[in-house]
Formats: C-alpha cells, structure tokens, sequence
C-alpha cells in the first residue's frame, strides 16, 4: 500500500516515520526500483547512441551557468519579450504572492474550472489546494498527475508522477471514479482517461501549465511533454496561465536545442519528448487557436537566496530531468513520498531546505543520502549534489541544530581523541562493552544511535588487540623477517654484481 503524505507532518520528524512505512512495503520498493532501472538503462542508451555526452554535458553545463550568472539580465530580456509579444507578467516574490495573483485572474474570469497541465511549481504552492478553497475546481489533465488525483496522493517523481502505482490500482481508482468495471490494461485505462479528460478541456476557463524553458531572445514558453494534454490546455481555455520558476531560462534557440537534448535523454531515453511546444505569447488576429490572453507568473520562492552563494547557486542550474532519482539508492528503495517534499531524491534533498529556508527541518533531508556521488554523473548539467549534501549538513551542525545526545556524543569523541590517555582507554573499554551485543563475531541490535545501523547491516566487532597495541610486535617480526631473507655469501646475487 503506497504512502499518502500528510501536508501537517513535518518534512524532518516524520522522516524515520516515512522511512519506514516504505521500507516495509514491499510492492513499492519493487515498483519503483523496477521503474528506474528501465528509465536508468534507456538514459545510457540514448546518450551513448548520441555520442560525446560528456561534452554535450559540460555545454548544457555552462549555458545554465551563464544563465544563472546573469540571471537579472535574462529574466528582464525574457518578461520584456512576453509583454512585447501581448502576454501579461507577474513577478511574485513568494508562494502566497503567486496564488493570489492566480487567483486574481480566475476572478476576473469568473473561472470555476481549472484544466492543469504538469506543474511541479503549482505543486510547489499548493496551488490546488487554494483553488478547492475558493470552490474551483482543478483538473490534473497529465495522467499520472490524474491517476495522485483520484487517490489523494502528492507526485512521487518529478518526471513519473505515479511511478508506485499499478494497473491493477489504477483500474481501481478509474472503477470507483466512473462506477464501471475496467480491466487493468493500459489501453483500455488510457482511454477512460482520454475521454473522461476530453471535456474538461472544452470547459475549462483557465489553462495552466509550468515552463521547461523560457527561451529569452523571444520570450517564448517551451513545454514538452509525452501526452497531448500540454498542448490541449495551453491552447483551447480562453486563458492561459503559465507558472514558472524564475531560473528557466536560456538565451537563445541554439541553447534550448543543447538543453532538450539534454532533457529528453536523461528523463526517459528518448531523443526528444513526443510533444515540443514553443509559445509566444496569446492569440493573434487571424489565427485559428491559442488563448485570447497569456499571463507569466514568474516565482522566487526562496530561488533568488540562492544567487551568489558559493556553494548553492549552482542547485539553479537543474533543468529537473529526473535523473538523479533514478541513480540514488536511497530514493530507489524509499520512492519520493519519504521526502515529504514536492521536490524528492538528491535534487529535492537540497532544493528543499533552500528554497524553504528551513534548516531545523527540511534541513534533515540532507541526510537521506549515501553521498556515493551517483548522483553527479547522472546529471546532465554537472550539479555537485553530493557535495553540497555534505556542506548542508555542516550549516546545520554550525547552526546548533542538531539532536543534543548528537552534540554531545561528538564532543565526547572530540575530546577522547584530542588526548592519549582518553583515547587508549576508550579504545581499550570499547572491547569489554561490545560483548552484551556480540553474536558470532559481528555487533547485532547495537544499542542506541547503532541500533538503526545495525537494524540492516551487522557491525564488525572490535578485537581484544588494536593495531596500535601490536604494532611494536611487527615491527619486530619485520626486522626479524628482513634478517632472515638476507642473501647468503656466493648467491646469484653475489654472482650478477660481480659481473656488473
């Protein structure tokens, strides 16, 4: 049984919790292991079938770098070009900023119906939860983002929403939704979709999407997507609304053809998504579709900290692909809803506690890693996540906001092993207190802070005599041994230097 995430639990203390439940649930960990194996193996493929990827990557790297680096220059050339183009923009410096201008527009239109395209910043302002408050009604038309819906879940993957779901759940939750009887076959829950999604799209007042990229040199909106849901909500509502981060951007055409090649690689394995829409700006006159008015929500949200920070800024380069969760072996046996955050696996471990501000709890995320450094090679811009794991968790330690039987174990290991004496008795207590947990050579059910260690994975024991206590003994079986190996008189040794 899959995990719902409690929006009043907080992201640190109900951690272990979430950790746990997942652990112990079987069929999760199969699904999503199973899942990102499959998206794993199709990105190794298509970027070794597309050649030089390193190279791709360190370019991919360096147009966000540049990007980022000149953040305010591009994001002035990009809203200018919107606004040229008829679109309306709406720069909100936090979440609470961003839905009341939302919801400012809905009013205006009198909107009572919301057709949703894939928004992981709508998630990340819980965005439909607001709409229910002021009775509108928002649809997920992406189906996996549909199928959360009906079950009451958050995503639990940037790219697979549903990634822990089956056929057999899904066909369950279209039953109770339609009050029919569907087999668990993709086509024929495909199709239950399909027309159940159809009308909302014809109904809908407001369209909202996210933004992969905005393209500044013409202020164009980049969506991609592998379902025709993008294009159907960015063009039938009479208004589209577009929510997007503030960092997704690239200068020109050129660089957005690096960026989703990028993407699409790394994401799913394909050489490019199904669907590639650019938008600029709303319908003109002559044209056949698109909305009469296109507005830009442009969110902070704590991205902006980030800028100039020596060791963070470059969490602003994320194009959100995806491919560090599918490498992580913490997410792989966790899934995403043990993060307790929009954002999961390495990139929400750090994104999170930096965008929230919050280093006593999102901070804790910073914990959910191995720091094997999958991570980093699997991005395809290069983002030091491994590393910047580590320096969050020395802003907490700095912070003073750590457990205080954690303060104080360090400061007694500090201590212990800042003078002889401590350190030789310590190390020499150590073998008699092992003994009450010892079985068959290994610690087992380790007291205390061991005891989560142990609860997996058996501890070494420590032996009666330490490397120390016998180096004087080896030292002394070495000169002993040395002694013994000299070449007697009239060897061959003796022989090759007489003829040198």
């Amino acid at each position: 049984m899959s995990q719902v995430v409690n929006e009043k639990e907080l992201i640190g203390t109900g951690l272990k919790k979430r950790t746990e439940e997942a652990l112990a649930d079987e069929f999760l960990r199969k699904a999503v292991a199973f899942t990102t194996d499959k998206l794993k193996t199709g990105k190794l493929k298509a970027t070794d079938d597309f050649g030089q990827w390193e190279d791709w990557r360190e370019r991919g790297r360096l147009i966000r770098k540049h990007v980022i680096d000149n953040l305010d220059y591009y994001l002035t050339q990009f809203t200018d070009n919107v606004a040229k183009a008829g679109g309306h923009v709406y720069f909100c410096q936090t979440a609470d900023e961003a839905v009341k201008v939302f919801m400012d527009i809905a009013e205006k239109r009198k909107a009572k119906l919301v057709a949703k395209g894939k928004s992981m910043v709508s998630e990340e302002i819980h965005l439909n939860h607001h709409l229910e408050e002021h009775g509108i009604e928002a649809i997920e038309t992406d189906l996996g983002e549909y199928i959360l819906q009906l079950a009451k879940e958050t995503p639990s993957h940037l790219i697979i929403p549903a990634i822990h779901k089956n056929k057999q759940q899904i066909a369950d939750l279209f039953n109770t939704e339609s009050g029919e009887s569907f087999p668990p076959e993709t086509k024929v829950l495909a199709n239950f979709a399909r027309q159940r999604l159809r009308n909302y799209f014809l109904e809908a007042e407001i369209g909202l999407t996210g933004c992969n990229f905005g393209v500044a040199e013409s202020g164009s909106i980049t969506l991609v997507s592998n379902e025709g849901n993008g294009r159907m909500v960015s063009t039938i509502p009479q208004s589209h609304v577009v929510i997007m981060g503030m960092e997704r951007l690239v200068p020109t055409f050129d660089d957005l053809e690096v960026v989703l090649n990028l993407l699409a690689r790394s994401a799913t394995g394909q050489k490019l998504t199904t669907y590639t829409s650019m938008i600029t700006g709303p319908r003109r006159e002559g044209e056949l579709d698109g909305p009469e008015e296109l507005h830009l929500i442009v969110l902070d949200n704590g991205r902006s900290a980030q800028l100039g920070d020596p060791v963070f800024q470059e969490v602003l380069h994320c194009i959100r692909c995806a491919a560090c969760l599918n490498v992580c072996p913490v997410y792989r046996h966790v899934g995403g809803h043990t993060y307790g955050s929009v954002y999961s696996g390495p990139i929400g471990a750090v994104l999170t506690p930096l965008l929230q501000q919050d280093m006593k709890e999102a901070g804790q995320l910073a914990y959910a890693s191995s720091l094997c450094g999958a991570c980093y090679e699997a991005c395809p811009v290069k983002i030091p996540l491994h590393d910047m794991l580590v320096q969050l968790r020395a802003r907490k330690v700095k912070m003073g906001l750590t457990p205080l039987a954690e303060r104080a174990a360090f400061k007694t290991f500090q201590t212990a092993f800042g003078n002889v004496t401590l350190y030789k008795v310590a190390t020499k207590s150590a073998y008699y207190l092992q003994k009450p947990f010892i079985s068959k050579g290994f610690i087992k059910n380790g007291p205390g802070p061991m005891s989560g260690w142990t609860q997996s994975r058996f501890f070494p024991m420590k032996p009666k005599q330490s490397f120390r206590d016998r180096w004087s003994t080896l030292q002394q079986e070495l000169a002993n041994g040395a002694k013994g190996q000299s070449a007697p008189s009239g060897s061959a040794a003796d022989k090759r230097g007489d003829n040198q």
